[in-house]
């Protein structure tokens, strides 16, 4: 039994480790090999469930460790509370691996376990682990590897998970000393080479001005200190913008800041982006409240046109838990940030229109929603963040890892901007071709291209997921059906003969 568990210990281990900042990503083929090996052995479903749960646990706190600053420093928990606080969301978030442990172990006595298993862990991540919560994949760590990011555009990152996750089934299959026939499902990893290779992008041809200002998350702002930071954010943009020997920009842009920069509230902050965008004759995307009907906040992004006028606004659809809005069983949580009440779900996604391209910008956590970004259908991708909240963690590089998948998936340019970092240009391969120093407040140019042609997963989505869905269910009912057809059950001694 204790062997059991630290197996399940060491899988959740190895899924921290493959991603950022430990990048050990070589181990990806082999991180749920121990769980599975602990799984094949148990054969009691409570303590299945419990395994895979031990393993999410792991999973969860290791990788999303983050959250206990998040919370001590920023949510007024302080350290006992934060702890507290990331200890339940590790506990609650680790629930969905459970559900895994208990309906993969029914799987590995089979032939088919292989390609079931991995097909049942595509499902596992695709379904919110909590408040609709989601973040790195498996098939995250991918991401600097060229041969199993071919499939990214098709798939999106579910398919490369589910390399990931049939070789460490593979690896236990292996070690449970199996029929090596078993094996012979590995070979589906050779048909990566049916895709074609990501293409070598060259240097975008179109340029950004970028803003990252470098705002205190928690500062109480002055009026005269308002208009002091305005004043200084617009001046840096314009000197970037109308610099000698560089072409005019094709955007402006700024990030979401925990700045009073309220478009609708603010007439001097107004007239200072409508003067910012007409002057430079470019279209300017920023981060802004917005309001409903009720006048409820929204988390929202704002396009000025060129002639300086409001042309359309994006309301930000996925909130993040605790930052935005406070669930429920986590009334004595403060919420994160400092605004007024609790944000409301945007309704749509909006594209924008810029001189005859379109122009796709989602914000902040969104960019862990692959199903979300794949429905801006951009020219290029925008990003707007503010990743201050996560101090100096590792969080900062895992949000930009989610926004290179991003990229990949949808052979999109992304220009992300960030308050204090990692403010970034992503190609369509999901390579970093320009990345910004965190904490320096500085403004400058971006480079990317418009590209029109769409990918196979920004066209259909999710259908490889819905594939594995069936996979799995008749693979689970196979794996059932000796208990309905008075067919004796293999025992673990004859499976590994």
């Amino acid at each position: 039994m204790l062997v059991n568990f630290l197996l399940a210990v060491l899988s959740g281990v190895l899924l921290v480790v493959i991603h950022p900042n430990f990048n050990l990503t070589l181990l990806a083929p082999f991180a749920l090999a121990p769980l599975l090996i602990a799984l094949a052995r148990e054969p009691r479903p409570k303590w299945r469930w419990a395994l895979g749960h031990t393993c999410g646990i792991v999973f969860w706190g290791g990788i999303c460790y983050w959250i206990q600053y998040v919370m001590a420093v920023h949510g007024g928990l302080g350290d006992a509370g934060g702890w507290g606080a990331f200890a339940l969301f590790a506990l609650l978030a680790g629930m969905g691996m459970g559900g895994f442990g208990l309906l993969a172990a029914p799987l590995m006595p089979h032939w088919f376990a292989i390609p079931a298993v991995a097909a049942l862990w595509v499902v596992q991540e695709r379904i919110p682990c909590l408040f609709g919560f989601m973040w790195l994949k498996l098939g995250n760590a991918a991401i600097a590897m060229s041969v199993p990011m071919r499939v990214a555009a098709f798939t999106g990152v579910y398919g490369v998970s589910f390399l990931f996750a049939l070789l460490s089934c593979a690896v236990a299959v292996t070690i449970l000393r199996r029929s090596r026939s078993e094996l012979g499902w590995a070979a589906l990893v050779l048909l990566l080479f049916l895709f074609p290779e990501a293409p070598d992008y060259k240097d975008g041809v179109e340029s950004a001005v970028v803003l990252q200002p470098n705002l205190p998350e928690d500062k109480q702002w002055r009026q005269d200190e308002v208009d002091a930071m305005q004043l200084r954010l617009a001046k840096e943009t314009l000197q970037s913008a109308l610099a000698a020997g560089e072409p005019k920009p094709a955007l402006l842009l700024w990030p979401e800041a925990p700045a009073p920069l309220y478009y609708y509230d603010d007439a001097r902050f107004r007239d200072r982006a409508n003067e910012l965008a007409r002057v430079t004759r470019t279209h300017f995307l920023f981060g802004t409240i917005g309001y409903t009907e009720k006048s409820d906040p929204l988390n929202s992004a704002l396009m000025i046109s060129a002639a300086g006028t409001p042309e359309g606004r994006y309301d930000k659809i996925n909130l993040v838990p605790f930052g935005e809005y406070v669930p429920a069983p986590f009334w004595f949580v403060n919420k994160i940030t400092q605004e007024i009440g609790t944000f409301q779900p945007g309704e749509r996604v909006v594209t924008f229109q810029v001189e005859g391209r379109r122009v796709g910008a989602f914000i902040c956590y969104e960019s862990a929603l692959p199903q979300l970004v794949r429905q801006f259908r951009g020219d290029v991708l925008l990003n707007l963040s503010n990743d201050g909240y996560f101090g100096h963690t590792a969080a900062r590089e895992q949000h930009l890892s989610l926004v290179r998948m991003r990229a990949a998936e949808n052979r999109r340019w992304v220009v992300r901007a960030t308050n204090d970092g990692i403010t970034a240009a992503v190609d369509p391969s999901g390579r970093v071709a320009q990345q910004w120093t965190p904490f320096t407040e500085q403004a400058g140019r971006l480079r990317f291209s418009f590209l029109r042609e769409a990918s196979v997963y920004t066209l259909h989505g999710d259908w490889f997921v819905w594939f594995c869905a069936m996979v799995s269910a008749v693979a689970l009912v196979a794996s059932q059906w000796p208990h309905y057809s008075g067919r004796p059950q293999q025992t673990e001694v004859e499976l590994r003969r």
